[in-house]
């Protein structure tokens, strides 16, 4: 019976600390990777869920651009699994783009070089779900959804360690 309970809490915990925001089109869906970039630091994880066309490139790419200006083009990495995106600044992190959709086994991250991302840089996971449990916890969720309507978005943010007092600012912009 306790084991029953300890799992209700935690969903219930998990539901109560996060952070819905409804996107009505695109335009909103990279405002909001915008505010967040703004807000990553050095070794976050961003775990970017969702079905596909569901808007986790259109994030992602947006979140490179804002962290890094430049305006070349931002690939999807479907085929390579990873893009490095070095900053201008030095003393900045890089942005590691990683699409795991392709993985066949969580193991196969350590040859795109995942840890050197988790300890130096800030890390983009689309398709997280498929590093099972090499996913560390601490990170930031975000689970993109189809909206009511064509174009919108639903994002649901799960704010892991070091998240919670940093997505306070995005929650009341929202």
């Amino acid at each position: 019976m306790l084991h029953i309970l300890r799992g209700v809490t935690l969903k219930f915990y998990n539901t109560c600390t996060m952070i819905v925001i409804d996107l009505p089109d695109e335009t909103a869906t990279a405002a909001l990777a915008a505010r967040i970039a703004k807000l990553a630091e050095r070794c976050d994880i961003i775990a970017l869920k969702g079905d596909l066309g569901s808007g986790k490139t259109t994030f992602a790419r947006t979140f490179i651009h804002t962290r890094s200006n430049q305006e070349d083009e931002v690939p999807s990495p479907t085929f390579t699994l990873v893009q490095v995106y070095e900053p201008e600044a030095s003393e900045a992190p890089a942005i590691w783009h990683f699409d795991l959709y392709r993985l066949r086994a969580p193991e196969e991250t350590w040859e795109l070089g995942i840890e050197d991302a988790f300890n130096e840089g800030i890390s983009l996971i689309e398709w997280p779900e498929r590093l099972g449990p090499l996913l560390p916890a601490r990170r930031l969720q975000i689970t993109l959804e189809f909206g009511n309507r064509p174009g919108a978005r639903r994002a649901q943010l799960d704010p892991g360690t070091g998240w919670r007092a940093r997505l306070s600012t995005v929650a009341a912009n929202a």
